[in-house]
């Protein structure tokens, strides 16, 4: 049975005494369900996971993505985040390869850009950065539990518009493709969520999140910034660093996470990612 070690004392946990690519039986399996709903972050080292058997864990979760339009991997169930241009070199600090990792380095929930947001992202590690290159997670549970009273009351009704574009434009406005926007266009999500496995509300916002209905766009925006900087505070974060064949698994829903820099034009960086999708969702990819 797989035991768990906490890693933060909100959340997140490293989990050992299991193999990922072994056909887990239910009782095990549950018991990772069971985790992932107490910790919203799991942290698996040594799982040297190959593509069929990362999809294989994560099916098991729930309907997979397909990969958007403009990805590495798009259409597929795999997110393929590289910096490794097709000549086997590391890319230019300038290449839209290095630009989408610097865009992941704002906080975000994975996803929250579409109609049905993600239940669970797991990213696999393939080839890490000497240096450089970590994940942050922020607890979105523990953001909403601590936010004083007022600001609760402030904003338990609020609607956010996310935007792909949003987090995408304020890293550099080449990235955002035409056929990105025809795709995702803004949708509606509540600034507070409720998670039925445990019964908690958590904070839902992040660098997707533009503006606010109701509100005028710097009040919307002077809010998002200031309760994505109480979210994160360094005593609300888990640095997470990496080593090959670790997975991670974590709920979209309780936590939005960041990647952190490093010499992306000297240094190699290959990490593999599957997103299980959100409740209503059916399975929108098929794998032979």
């Amino acid at each position: 049975m797989p035991t768990f070690e906490q890693l933060h004392p909100r959340f997140a946990a490293r989990v050992t005494d299991v193999d990922l690519r072994d056909d887990l039986d239910d009782e095990t399996f549950e018991a990772l369900r069971q985790g992932f709903a107490k910790y919203s972050v799991l942290v698996f080292p040594d799982q040297p996971l190959n593509d069929e058997q990362h999809i294989a864990f994560s099916r098991r979760l729930g309907p997979l993505e397909a990969t958007k339009v403009g990805s590495y991997g798009a259409g597929t169930p795999l997110v393929i985040l590289s910096n490794i241009g097709e000549d086997g070199k590391v890319v230019p600090e300038a290449h839209k390869l290095n630009l989408v990792h610097k865009a992941n380095s704002l906080w975000h929930s994975d996803s929250s850009f579409k109609p049905v947001t993600a239940l669970a992202s797991m990213l696999s590690a393939k080839i890490v950065p000497p240096e450089g290159g970590e994940t942050e997670y922020a607890g979105m549970i523990a953001a909403w539990e601590d936010l004083p009273k007022e600001m609760k009351v402030k904003i338990e009704d609020r609607i956010a518009i996310h935007h792909f574009a949003t987090s995408r434009n304020n890293t550099d406005k080449r990235l955002m493709t035409k056929a990105e926007y025809n795709e995702l266009p803004p949708v509606e999500h509540p600034l507070v969520r409720d998670i039925p496995e445990t019964g908690k509300r958590a904070l839902y916002v992040g660098s997707h999140a533009g503006a606010i209905i109701g509100m005028s766009e710097t009040e919307a925006k002077t809010l998002i910034t200031e309760l994505i900087g109480f979210a994160t505070r360094p005593e609300n974060v888990y640095t997470h660093k990496w080593s090959e064949k670790d997975a991670v698994l974590w709920d979209n829903r309780a936590v939005v996470h960041r990647g952190r820099p490093f010499a992306r034009d000297k240094h190699a960086r290959v990490m593999i990612r599957t997103t299980i999708a959100g409740e209503g969702s059916k399975d929108i990819v098929k794998v032979a």
